[in-house]
């Protein structure tokens, strides 16, 4: 009897050392060895590859001031809990990654939280305005759903809450969830970066100017070096530029600009083309109340043809449509102004999960057309834009009249639907200039040593049916005129996604990386059944609160019968 118990001590001092002699030797593996694993269905916690190489060349801190700290709803915890994990998985990679979470509220001197309210604005954050349940009823509190990123003397905004025009506030928080990863790392990306790669504005064609893309050049210039170029013919006029944006031109491209154009695109540069098929504005509208829409002689259909996509010369008009403000009667002798429908301003919602639109708000076109691809041998197409299900098309040259807009709409009539407006060409292009290149050409490219390329490596390029999309409107504030946020319509004062649309589309040209892969991470929304949460609230709280204990008392008794029977022969 003696014995056995000794050699049962024995046995279990020998299990004992073995098992912290295994524990020591895994975390002396591990500190050598890392890895992390990710058990969720849509691998929520895993950092995409791209992710990680960045974080890989961050050398020094990369500060980020939380402000999602207090007493919020659940949605708003669920985020601010959503981001601290995300910091963490960061973090883990690189311990440069650093945070804290600040209560902006938790200064009880009104004069105070309203000074770091007017600081948070200035540094880029924007306010959230939300309901919360309290005894005596609901009060609004001011939030600011993002981050200030801080990095050696540079400091960033993070917006962590994204905005979308009809998209439930559940569905709102859960998208905004799903882009964290891509905004944590594209904020680390702009503010660590040292030498910023060029694009370029193409001029000389009549394209927008300066100030009517004012605000989206302010932005790019956060990523890149944005420049205004005029190719007049000089063969290397585009060398060094990573991307470059032709906005909105109104006259003919000659061939030798063309060339520039071509070669450039076969040597690796990318192309974001914002091309009006047909010309109408709202300018001749509104002196005259009706205008024509023709098509403009630009000379670039065989190029983009050769590309693979043909830009046709119709009108779309789409129920859904941003309004625009209508003299509709009188009240008096005053005249009484509504906000209408325009159906030639479709509101396009982004359908598809492709890294550049994932996500994205609706986006506000002009005067836009449909457009068509066609068959490029080694050329893949996507369509990243279509309109809504209820689409008519006008063909050109057609009348355009305010009356429209006053006039009850046959529905009927808009029977096309999901009509493409931009779409995403990838792979290698072949020269427009085969078999065809002009003496003077010849001669150019041998004074200026300019070689001919007449296929692209893989490359890719992306062509909108429109080109207000990056047009900024203008205020008038005490006689100055100042440009206004892209995307924000000042008659609606509504912030469509015509900026984010624009940002991403050149960050997927010019991302090497592949980072922005991250935005097309998708997140099940798993939410509760509220009417079940309702009817069945008594059960799941019982349940909840006695089923732990039932078990422990089960497991105790079963423990106790089997120790008795165990050491019963003992």
């Amino acid at each position: 009897m003696a014995n056995k118990k000794k050699q049962f001590k024995i046995q279990n001092f020998t299990q004992l050392i073995l098992s912290m002699v295994i524990i020591i030797l895994i975390n002396i593996i591990g500190s050598f060895a890392f890895f992390r694993l990710d058990l969720t269905s849509e691998k929520r916690y895993s950092l995409s590859d791209a992710t990680k190489e960045m974080l890989k060349k961050v050398d020094d801190i990369v500060y980020f001031k939380v402000y999602l700290e207090g007493d919020f709803p659940a949605g708003f915890k669920r985020l601010s809990k959503e981001t601290k994990e995300m910091l963490d998985e960061f973090r883990a990679y690189n311990k440069n990654i650093q945070y804290e979470f600040i209560n902006p509220t938790k200064v009880q001197d009104k004069e105070d939280i309203n000074n770091l309210y007017k600081q948070l604005i200035n540094k880029g954050l924007l306010p959230t305005t939300i309901k919360v349940k309290k005894t005596e009823g609901f009060s609004q509190q001011v939030i600011f759903p993002g981050a200030i990123v801080s990095y050696r003397e540079k400091e960033l905004p993070l917006q962590l809450l994204n905005t979308q025009n009809d998209v439930s506030p559940d569905d709102v928080l859960n998208n905004s969830i799903q882009s964290l990863e891509y905004g944590i790392s594209n904020v680390i990306k702009k503010i660590t970066t040292v030498f910023k790669p060029k694009i370029a504005f193409i001029g000389g064609h009549g394209e927008l100017n300066n100030e009517q893309i004012a605000d989206i050049s302010s932005t790019l210039g956060e990523y890149y070096e944005v420049s205004r170029i005029n190719i007049n013919h000089h063969l290397k006029s585009l060398d060094f530029q990573k991307a470059i944006v032709i906005a909105q031109p109104d006259s003919s491209f000659d061939e030798k600009d063309k060339y520039v154009i071509d070669q450039y695109i076969m040597k690796g540069g990318k192309v974001l083309w914002l091309i009006d098929p047909v010309y109408a504005t709202m300018d001749s509208l509104q002196t005259n109340n009706e205008t024509v829409g023709f098509a403009p002689r630009l000379n670039l259909d065989d190029m983009l043809f050769n590309y693979g996509v043909r830009l046709n010369s119709n009108l779309i008009l789409d129920m859904q449509a941003a309004p625009i403000p209508m003299i509709t009667g009188k009240v008096g002798n005053q005249p009484e102004i509504s906000l209408v429908p325009w159906y030639f301003f479709p509101i396009i919602t982004p359908l598809i999960k492709h890294p550049i639109v994932n996500n994205l708000n609706s986006i506000k076109f002009e005067f836009a057309s449909t457009l068509d691809t066609i068959g490029a041998v080694g050329i893949t197409k996507t369509f990243l834009l279509t309109t809504s299900q209820k689409t008519k098309l006008l063909n050109t040259p057609c009348r355009i009249s305010l009356n429209i807009a006053k006039n009850e709409i046959d529905e009927r009539l808009f029977n096309k639907s999901n009509q493409p407006v931009a779409v995403l060409l990838e792979g290698e292009f072949k020269s427009l200039y085969q078999n065809r290149l002009l003496d003077d050409f010849v001669d150019s490219m041998k004074v200026a040593k300019f070689a001919y390329v007449d296929k692209s490596k893989k490359n890719k390029m992306i062509v909108v049916s429109d080109g207000d999309i990056i047009r900024n409107q203008f205020q008038n504030s005490n006689g100055k005129i100042t440009p206004l946020p892209l995307g924000y319509d000042k008659y609606t004062r509504t912030s469509y996604g015509n900026k984010d649309f624009i940002l991403n589309a050149i960050n997927f040209l010019c991302d090497d990386s592949g980072l922005i892969s991250a935005r097309s991470k998708v997140l099940t929304l798993r939410l509760l059944d509220k009417a079940k949460i309702v009817k069945d609230r008594l059960f799941w709280q019982l349940l909840n609160a006695l089923l732990p204990v039932l078990i422990i008392i089960v497991f105790g008794i079963s423990q106790n019968i089997y120790r008795k029977r165990k050491y019963a022969n003992n």
